[in-house]
């Protein structure tokens, strides 16, 4: 009998020796696959981000790999990478992008109807048993208004990315492009509050080494200590407050009227370079704005509710970025407004103005249809509203509106 128990004590001994083993190999072997990972990763994202900090996205992982065809060239821009999460054999999800934009030829900021700028999932038209039939405009699911990062300086951020911007200033050695935007971006769904402020320094540390690397002489704040709040929900137009206060007052002024009945604001800064205000209109305005339409329209009122909601949004950009606002015109090449003009395209009206001695742009976008239920009386005295206040906040001049002309449907 003892000696059946000393072979058994012994076989147990050997075998913990040996998963022991095992597990030694298996985290040195996770450890030569994370650390081989991060290589490619650098090699990928040219050298702007750290990959320790990638990984660590998502809970962190052991092994990630970069896409095939989207490698980072920061010599030649726009340029971006993606990271891929491997979570087994042939495997792979989504992670992480880096894109790296400079002011060129092509925009930088958008503005209109173009479906990469609709806020909520219904505005694209998915079948979706989960998006059909609900309330379109309770939250803005699909694109939240960007939120400033500290004053707004240092850029902008939203529940799945952060945009850091850098102004290359006298004595850079850089040509151009002057105005950078650097976004780090989560490829994944229900980003946390943990990773979104890893993303925020990954944009960070990947704007410090470029600057430095190309010669851009600029100084960038440094992001707050605070978390990265984010706000999506809509509330009540008549409370808008931040950067949707005027509106509020418009409505108490003029009426409510077809106008939007919801809100999604920014904070008002003085020094945010990008302030933005989304406006939409919820179920039961939209059947009322559909009553008080002629027969050929009130069809297409009525599809607010189920695939197309009604939404406006009055975009102003200062300084650097007011010379990089574009439009998608169709069949042809993309269009970057001329700062000083005013007009409209593309589903959008923009108004100028110099304010503390640089050009600014103001901007007001419209969902497809929705500018066509409203008056041009309407839009050209909703847009007034928003650009007497925005100029008269900033102190601004040399205020130049569309004419009424544009807002007179073809």
């Amino acid at each position: 009998m003892r000696a059946g128990w000393i072979r058994l004590w012994r076989g147990t001994a050997w075998g913990g020796i040996g998963l022991s083993l095992y597990a030694g190999w298996l985290t040195v072997d996770d450890i030569r696959d994370r650390a081989s990972s991060e290589r490619e990763i650098s090699a990928a994202c040219d050298r702007l981000v750290s990959p320790a900090a990638v990984m660590d996205l998502r809970g962190g992982m052991v092994r990630a790999q970069p896409g095939d065809d989207d490698r980072l060239d920061a010599s030649e821009l726009p340029s971006s990478c993606t990271v891929y999460e491997v979570p087994g054999p042939g495997k792979t999800k989504g992670l992480f992008t880096l894109v790296v934009r400079g002011s060129s030829s092509e925009p930088m900021n958008w503005i209109g109807d173009d479906s990469q700028l609709e806020p909520f999932y219904g505005s694209i038209g998915s079948d979706r048993d989960d998006i059909k039939n609900s309330d379109f405009t309770a939250v803005a699911d699909r694109r939240p208004e960007p939120q400033p990062v500290g004053d707004g300086i240092l850029g902008w951020y939203g529940n799945w990315y952060t945009t850091v911007r850098a102004e290359c200033g006298p004595g850079s050695s850089v040509a151009p492009p002057t105005l950078l935007h650097i976004t780090a971006r989560a490829d994944y769904e229900d980003v946390s509050a943990a990773d979104r402020q890893r993303l925020a320094r990954v944009a960070r540390s990947a704007a410090d080494r470029l600057t430095d690397r190309i010669g851009c002489r600029t100084r960038l704040p440094d992001l707050p200590d605070h978390p990265l709040p984010t706000a999506s929900a809509l509330r009540p137009a008549q409370s808008a407050d931040g950067s949707c206060r005027w509106f509020a007052q418009h409505v108490k002024h003029q009426g409510q009227g077809k106008l939007p009945d919801r809100f999604l604001a920014t904070p008002a800064r003085d020094a945010n370079p990008v302030e933005s205000c989304l406006l939409a209109v919820n179920p039961d305005q939209v059947g009322q704005i559909a009553e008080g339409l002629p027969d050929d329209k009130r069809d297409y009122a009525r599809s607010a509710r189920t695939h197309s909601p009604l939404w406006l949004r009055t975009v102003s950009y200062f300084g650097a970025e007011a010379r990089t606002v574009g439009y998608d015109r169709l069949g042809s090449e993309d269009e970057i407004i001329t700062t000083g003009t005013a007009g409209q395209g593309g589903g959008a009206w923009w108004a100028s103005s110099v304010c503390d001695g640089k050009q600014a742009l103001h901007t007001l976008s419209s969902s497809y249809l929705y500018d066509s239920m409203l008056s041009s009386q309407t839009l050209s005295s909703l847009f007034r509203a928003y650009v007497g206040d925005i100029t008269k906040q900033r102190g601004c001049t040399h205020v130049r509106y569309p004419g009424a002309k544009d807002f007179r449907r073809s």
